[in-house]
């Protein structure tokens, strides 16, 4: 039995511009840091993501091997939808959930979601095509190239062995970073919390199994039953 494939744990020696995945984490931190007033523009809200795209295409015009060290080696596909799907799955009940019953028990109101930009775009867009592109970016830039590239700029901090295959702190700062997403705390409010132990969820099996599929899988499957289930019960 062959042992599973894991990221291409390498150092700054071997792979150019990691630091560049600190941009997106700075240009979140910096949204926080704006007066009231500036933080309102869509365009001011997306811009973290916006850099962090950039970022990528920057850190992959200098490297080769982008899709081993991303984790998107075809032979991952067929291990990555099982693993994923079944993930998926499984957060994606646990938030409806979550979000249907929990955070109304608590108070919240949960009818603003019938306004988000998502809710907006027809059922047969968003399911699953618009949800599948969304994943497929999301993770490519949260997983892929930020939880990735601060892993390997952790990754002298460690001996080889767990720790360095796990990234802990970058594995807790992406997952900071994608939770207080400027845009995605503006859409679902306090209901951003969710995304504390998806990111950490999708960002442990990433660096546990090497397999972008995996998150991307996982995300859309998840979204996918959420988006569904939320419709069934606000929009019915």
């Amino acid at each position: 039995m062959t042992a599973p494939a894991h990221p291409d744990f390498s150092t700054q020696t071997d792979e150019r511009g990691a630091a560049l995945a600190l941009l997106p984490v700075a240009a979140t931190l910096d949204y926080y840091a704006l007066p009231e007033w500036l933080q309102s523009p869509p365009l001011v809200q997306f811009a973290p993501q916006l850099i962090g795209y950039l970022g990528f295409v920057l850190w992959a015009s200098h490297n080769r091997s982008i899709l081993k060290r991303v984790g998107l080696q075809a032979s991952h596909w067929p291990r990555g939808v099982k693993l994923g799907t079944v993930t998926g799955l499984l957060l994606g009940c646990l938030n409806s959930l979550v979000i249907l019953y929990l955070a109304p028990a608590l108070g919240s109101d949960i009818t603003f979601l019938k306004e988000t930009p998502h809710a907006r775009v027809p059922v047969l867009i968003m399911v699953p095509w618009f949800i599948t592109g969304i994943a497929l970016l999301v993770e490519l830039n949260f997983r892929g190239f930020v939880l990735g590239r601060l892993a390997t700029l952790e990754a002298t901090m460690w001996p080889d062995g767990f720790l360095r295959r796990l990234a802990p702190l970058a594995l807790l700062t992406s997952t900071l970073v994608f939770a207080f997403d400027p845009f995605m705390v503006a859409t679902f409010r306090d209901l951003h919390w969710i995304a504390v132990w998806d990111g950490l969820v999708w960002g442990l099996l990433w660096r546990l199994t090497g397999n972008l599929y995996v998150t991307i899988v996982a995300h859309a499957v998840e979204v996918i039953v959420v988006y569904s289930a939320v419709r069934l019960v606000l929009m019915s």
